[in-house]
């Protein structure tokens, strides 16, 4: 197939990699000039333009933009397109993409594939980073079913686990499981520096191993992608947010009470459910 990819980051890239490497010609668009040519030289892409025209052949294009930019980079690749051809995006909220897109093209398959690194750019790109990782599909019920297959069937060959649901149902459970995550660990680093001692601070700094490590580190990621998630999840994030409020009053409450059998039951209820999220220590050491 002639595939299409509009921006040529983390995941586009990484996206052009495995789908060139079997066999489909990849035509690729960035803003910047130099990215055009870097992905022709290292064998990224088959051709590359800051042109949407050369989308003029693909039979799907892959829109890898942030959240913000979807539905603009859309209204100009338009006009450029095969009627029959297929658009689907990357982004991490679906709701409103759908919402702005879905007027603009009737082959659009709103899709979320749940990988990524702390890099970006196109140095950033690597095969095989979707193998074993969710691929979520999200149409409505008025997108092709054709169009449906066609996206599930590349996603699957690039070895991701394809799930499908509702823009809605998606919107809801990443809340739950990515964006309320980033809040929280934001919060714990925020937190900390609170303390006014300055040689307690710097001692708390020093004994930092690896739980607050792994508990800090989405908090410490990219700001920009923390707002995108506020800003384009805010219904869904507010409600997990609320809950977790909820959650740690409860812990306080039980350690302002010294009720140590209420808070032993429920540090027990999440030691046994914490498996239901993340798996077994045998599945996580084997996980991608």
């Amino acid at each position: 197939m002639n595939v299409g990819i509009v921006g040529l980051g983390l995941i586009g890239g990484s996206l052009a990699l495995d789908l060139r490497s079997q066999g489909h010609r990849i035509l690729g668009v960035s803003r910047r000039p130099q990215t055009c040519q870097e992905a022709v030289t290292r064998q990224i892409v088959d051709e590359a333009d800051v042109e949407m025209t050369l989308m003029a052949n693909a039979e799907v294009v892959f829109i890898c933009t942030p959240i913000a930019a979807i539905a603009w980079t859309v209204e100009r690749l338009v006009p450029h397109l095969n009627p029959t051809a297929i658009i689907t995006d990357v982004g991490s909220v679906k709701m409103p993409v759908v919402e702005a897109v879905t007027p603009l093209w009737p082959n659009f398959v709103p899709a979320h594939p749940m990988a990524g690194t702390a890099e970006s750019g196109l140095d950033a790109a690597v095969p095989d980073l979707f193998v074993g990782r969710p691929y979520v599909i999200t149409p409505t019920e008025d997108t092709p079913d054709t169009a449906v297959e066609t996206v599930t069937e590349l996603a699957r060959s690039l070895g991701s686990q394809v799930y499908q649901c509702s823009p809605e149902d998606h919107d809801c459970a990443v809340a739950w499981i990515s964006h309320l995550p980033v809040f929280v660990s934001a919060s714990l680093i925020s937190a900390c520096l609170k303390e006014p001692e300055a040689n307690r601070l710097k001692l708390a700094q020093q004994l930092a191993s690896s739980g607050f490590r792994d508990t800090s580190r989405v908090g410490g990621g990219n700001p920009e992608l923390g707002v995108m998630m506020a800003q384009y999840n805010r219904k869904e994030v507010l409600r997990s947010l609320y809950a977790y409020r909820d959650q740690l009053n409860q812990f306080i409450g039980a350690i302002e009470a010294e009720d140590w059998n209420t808070l032993t039951q429920a540090l027990e209820q999440t030691q046994h459910h914490r498996p239901f999220f993340v798996g077994t220590p045998d599945s996580q050491k084997h996980s991608p």
